[in-house]
């Protein structure tokens, strides 16, 4: 009977995939880690001795019927997404020994073992982590409206079991996938996020996990205090760090928590402080500075701006416009 956790990524993002992988491992040696890879190592001048001892699966190799339309009509951010519910499925077919199949985001690093969501995952098809679970203090970024235009829940994690229930869940969410993942905010999609507030309204065995150690990251800093005794992060000197989520963390820009957030500095926030620290060596360690210069092999070259027809609505051209604006490699 196996676990399977894996990550989607492309090159550039391998040092966050092994830090990944290095510490789901070290606390759940049980598990088997797969990175998925939205690249083309064979194209790529990417040194195969620099790549993370762990078994690397390319999109092309899942064979998703027409990956060529869905890399033609989404920017690389919105491919990386669209393509998360065909690994899943691709798991589940190509081990038939799975139990669970859990996603997990690059930038997240793992601080326990997952005991408390493999029991989850006895009971539940689909596990979901909410942004927060309180209102936001002020009004900094991120606030309430941000996530009623980027989702509820947050899919840099979503835990899944092998039931009737999940193969239907992501046989919906392929489909939704394939055609709307992009960064379309006026027109309600934002990714593969959006769409998974209806899961736990169209299943029934839906959890949401309102455990305050799991994807912890700068949405919900607000309402989670961490601290470290003999070696264990807790939050809230109450329940243990499980996994934390850096997103929008750059260790070359080490004085921001994240590009996204406007609400908390390392100074007003001290008790995160050594936990970025050790993060950073991490992702130094696992070459972090080698990996983050390599472009996607599916990555597009920008199409000229041109200004739309005198009569025409210009909202493709302002869509277009606010997604070059958004710089995001890992979203919210």
């Amino acid at each position: 009977m196996k676990k399977i956790a894996f990550t989607i990524c492309s090159i550039n993002y391998l040092a966050q995939a092994k830090t990944l992988g290095d510490t789901l491992l070290k606390f759940n040696p049980d598990y088997k880690y797969y990175i998925g890879l939205v690249d083309k190592l064979s194209v790529s001048s990417v040194d195969l001795n620099k790549l993370p001892d762990y078994e690397i699966v390319e999109v092309e190799h899942i064979k998703i019927e027409g990956f060529d339309d869905m890399f033609d009509r989404y920017n690389i951010t919105e491919l990386n997404t669209a393509v998360k519910p065909f690994f899943l499925k691709y798991f589940y077919d190509q081990y038939p020994d799975a139990i669970s199949v859990s996603y997990f985001d690059p930038d997240i690093e793992i601080f326990k073992s997952l005991t408390d969501l493999d029991q989850s995952l006895e009971q539940y098809s689909l596990v979901l982590t909410p942004h927060t679970l309180s209102p936001y203090p002020d009004g900094l970024n991120p606030k309430e409206r941000d996530l009623l235009n980027t989702g509820v829940f947050n899919l840099g994690f979503i835990g899944t079991s092998r039931t009737s229930e999940t193969m239907d869940f992501l046989n919906w969410w392929q489909q939704k996938l394939r055609y709307e993942c992009y960064i379309d905010l006026q027109n309600g999609m934002f990714v593969d996020q959006l769409w998974v507030n209806f899961a736990p309204i169209y299943w029934k065995n839906v959890l949401i996990d309102r455990h305050l150690g799991y994807n912890v990251a700068y949405w919900n800093l607000h309402e989670r205090l961490l601290s470290n005794t003999e070696n264990q992060y807790k939050i809230n000197d109450d329940e243990a760090l499980v996994f934390f989520h850096y997103s929008g963390y750059n260790p070359n820009k080490p004085e921001a928590i994240s590009k996204y957030q406007n609400r908390y500095t390392f100074e007003s926030r001290k008790d995160v402080k050594s936990l970025f620290d050790g993060y950073a060596q991490k992702l130094s360690n696992n070459e972090f500075d080698y990996f983050q210069q390599f472009k996607c092999a599916y990555m597009k070259a920008p199409e000229p701006w041109k200004p739309p027809r005198r009569g025409i609505r210009p909202r493709r051209y302002l869509v277009k416009l606010f997604n070059k604006m958004i710089d995001v490699v890992q979203t919210i």
